[in-house]
C-alpha cells in the first residue's frame, strides 16, 4: 500500500539522472526546459543577485563596467578613426553599438563554458533543472548589457544619430536570446566534461573579434563582404546593430543568421538531450 508520503514525495520537482536513449532522451530534455521556463521568476532573481553581489561595496556597482565601456570606445573611436581615415561623427557610433554587443556575446560564451561547473554546489544539493542556471547566466549578462546600453545612448545623441527599422530589433533581440541559450548548453555541456574548453573559447573569441566588423566597417572589403555570412558572429551582430545605425539589412544577412540559429539549436538540443544526465557527475 503507498503511503501518502511516498506520493507527496513522487510529486516534487525531480532532477530525473537515469539512463535513458533515443527519443526518451529529447523528452526529459524538454521536461527539464520546461521546468526552467516555470522557475523563470527564480532565474530572474538569481541573475540580478549575480550583479548586485559582483559589486557590493562598490558606489558606483555594474557602472563601473559602463565607464570602462566608455573609456575603451572614447580610446578606439579616435585611434581606429585616425587610422582607417573615417569621420568620427560616422564611426563612433558604428563602434560604441559594436563594442558593447560584443562584450555581451564574449562574455556570455566564457561564462557558458562554467555555467554548470561554477553551480557544481547546487546541481549536487537541489533537484532543480540544469536549464535555471543557463536561465541565470543569460539573465545576468543580459542586466550588464543594459547597464552599457547607456553609453550608446550618450554617443548617439551627440552625434545625432537617428535609428531605423525599428521593427526588426525586436525579431533580432529574440534570435539573440535563442543563440545564447543554445550556445550556453552547448558550452556548458563541453566545459563540465573537458576543463579546457574555457581558456579554448576565450582565444577562439579573440581571434572573432579582429576578423568580425566590429572595430571595421564590413565595406572595407569591398567585393568580398559575401564572405562575412559564413563568420557565425557577423550575421547576428549585423541584424542588430544595422537598425540602430539606420542602415539597412540585406535578406541574405537574415537568412544567415536564421540558418546559424537553426543550425545552433539542433546541435544544443542533440548535446543537452544526450549528455543531460551525465552533468552532475561531472561536475
Amino acid at each position: 500500500m503507498t503511503k501518502p508520503h511516498d506520493a507527496d514525495v513522487r510529486r516534487e520537482p525531480t532532477l530525473d539522472l537515469s539512463p535513458l536513449r533515443g527519443l526518451a532522451q529529447f523528452k526529459a530534455m524538454g521536461r527539464d526546459f520546461a521546468e526552467g521556463l516555470r522557475l523563470l521568476p527564480l532565474a530572474l532573481a538569481l541573475g540580478w543577485l549575480d550583479v548586485k553581489m559582483r559589486y557590493r561595496g562598490s558606489m558606483l556597482g555594474p557602472f563601473w563596467l559602463t565607464i570602462s565601456t566608455a573609456v575603451m570606445v572614447a580610446a578606439f573611436g579616435v585611434l581606429y578613426a585616425k587610422l582607417f581615415h573615417l569621420d568620427v561623427a560616422n564611426y563612433l557610433p558604428f563602434l560604441s553599438l559594436s563594442l558593447v554587443l560584443w562584450g555581451y556575446i564574449s562574455t556570455m560564451l566564457a561564462e557558458a563554458t562554467t555555467v554548470f561547473t561554477q553551480e557544481s554546489g547546487l546541481i549536487h544539493a537541489t533537484r532543480m533543472a540544469l536549464s535555471v542556471y543557463v536561465l541565470r547566466a543569460i539573465v545576468r549578462n543580459v542586466l550588464v548589457l543594459l547597464h552599457n546600453v547607456a553609453v550608446v545612448i550618450v554617443v548617439f545623441v551627440i552625434f545625432h544619430v537617428h535609428p531605423a527599422r525599428l521593427w526588426q530589433v525586436p525579431l533580432a533581440a529574440l534570435l539573440w536570446l535563442v543563440d545564447s541559450m543554445a550556445a550556453t548548453f552547448i558550452l556548458g555541456v563541453l566545459g563540465a566534461r573537458f576543463r579546457d574548453i574555457p581558456p579554448i573559447v576565450t582565444s577562439i573569441i579573440q581571434v572573432f573579434f579582429f576578423i568580425t566588423p566590429i572595430i571595421w566597417h564590413p565595406e572595407l572589403l569591398g567585393g568580398g563582404k559575401e564572405w562575412l555570412l559564413l563568420d557565425p558572429f557577423f550575421p547576428i551582430l549585423q541584424i542588430l546593430r544595422a537598425p540602430f545605425l539606420g542602415e539597412v539589412t540585406g535578406r541574405m544577412i537574415w537568412a544567415a543568421a536564421l540558418a546559424h540559429s537553426v543550425v545552433l539549436c539542433i546541435a544544443a538540443a542533440g548535446v543537452f538531450s544526450r549528455f543531460r544526465a551525465r552533468i552532475a557527475y561531472w561536475v
